[in-house]
């Protein structure tokens, strides 16, 4: 659409502006220069560093051929405004340095060519254009503060399920043990205890040895009733945690998700062995946490995942390119919870500064828990 108004522009200004064809050349001429000029912005798109540089290149060559013909022209100006803040708000730093310079080096030729500019245009002009890179480059920083507040939010949801899902399945097979281990226990030693007194009771007590019996057949109802209890627990506990439950299947959508927040995320899963269930989940858990903390903590554009097997172990790499050394977030979790939940496997962990610059975090443990 810009496009499209700039080469309205130009158009009604070959048209209605009578200096455009005082220069000498005919009005297609000056009408084909100028939409040479704007045309290659229909590729920024596709190119978005080789189409704003084209723009100025031309521009530049323009001017040798008639120092007029760019200098005089608004459509040229506004033009040159576009590309000049397209190459400022390029996401490759370094691409957009070098269109600076380009700007200002095509704009000081543009200006030296026409006769009737001054001293003053020299200076002025080129500052204008850098202006508008600067421009782009603000433009650029917001979309970008904007995506990582995003991607923030993004993680941090899916942190506090991740934290609501452990606490249930926490608090549960707290529940469970408790029930287990101390209730369980004491009502069958109690029923235990019950059927001891009953045989021992001499035959002439009947009343005695009934109203035990009826004691221990309760305490035995209330064992099975503990049972039944148990056993819901474990399956709410299946269908809050477990359905359904991630495993390196699932890494895909995860690295989508973080892909369309911003982070360049490149994945590599080798062909691996069926893995225990408590490992698949583990894996999972571990490349999530580490994806999290190059989010928040590294201040990186990329990362690389990759998953493989070596002999009975399954190796886990995360890497970045962001700032290295960093230690767990804020609530004690992090790297610390990352090498906890290793250690369970029977694995080993490391993390720290990678060589290069950024940061690197791996694990390695058995492919089925119990082996090592």
């Amino acid at each position: 659409m810009v496009v499209g108004v700039l080469v309205v522009i130009c158009v009604v200004e070959v048209a209605v502006r009578p200096q455009l064809t005082a220069i000498g050349l005919p009005r297609p001429v000056v009408l084909i220069a100028l939409g040479a000029l704007v045309l290659p912005l229909l590729a920024w798109p596709r190119f978005p560093f080789a189409a704003p540089v084209t723009v100025w290149i031309i521009a530049a060559a323009l001017s040798f051929i008639e120092g007029r013909l760019v200098a005089g022209s608004f459509g040229a100006y506004l033009t040159g405004i576009t590309a000049a803040a397209l190459l400022g708000s390029l996401r490759d730093s370094r691409k957009a340095r070098i269109g600076l310079v380009i700007v200002v080096a095509s704009s000081a030729l543009v200006v030296r060519g026409d006769p009737s500019a001054s001293l003053t245009s020299l200076i002025f002009l080129p500052a204008f254009f850098a202006l508008a890179w600067f421009v782009g480059l603000t433009v650029r920083n917001r979309v970008e503060q904007a995506e990582a507040s995003e991607q923030r939010a993004v993680l941090a949801e899916l942190a506090r399920e991740s934290d609501a899902r452990t606490a249930v399945a926490e608090e549960r097979a707290r529940i469970a043990r408790e029930l287990h281990d101390v209730v369980a226990h004491s009502v069958s030693v109690m029923v235990l205890m019950v059927g001891a007194v009953r045989q021992r009771l001499p035959g002439d007590r009947g009343e005695d040895r009934d109203a035990l019996r009826e004691v221990e057949g309760i305490g035995r109802q209330a064992l099975g009733d503990m049972r039944r209890l148990l056993g819901a627990l474990d399956r709410d506990d299946a269908a809050v945690q477990r359905v359904p439950q991630p495993t390196l299947e699932d890494l895909a959508p995860l690295v989508e998700q973080l892909r369309r927040v911003g982070l360049e995320v490149a994945l590599t899963v080798e062909p691996l062995p069926e893995l225990a269930p408590a490992v698949a989940l583990s894996a999972y858990r571990i490349i999530q946490e580490g994806l999290t903390n190059v989010v928040k903590h590294a201040q990186a554009t990329r990362a690389e995942v990759s998953v493989g097997c070596e002999g009975a172990d399954v190796v886990l790499v995360v890497r970045d390119n962001g700032v290295g050394l960093r230690t767990c977030d804020g609530n004690g979790r992090g790297l610390v919870g990352i090498a906890e939940r290793v250690k369970i496997l029977g694995g080993t962990s490391s993390s720290g500064a990678a060589p290069g610059g950024g940061f690197v975090l791996s694990a390695r443990f058995p492919v089925n828990v119990g082996e090592s």
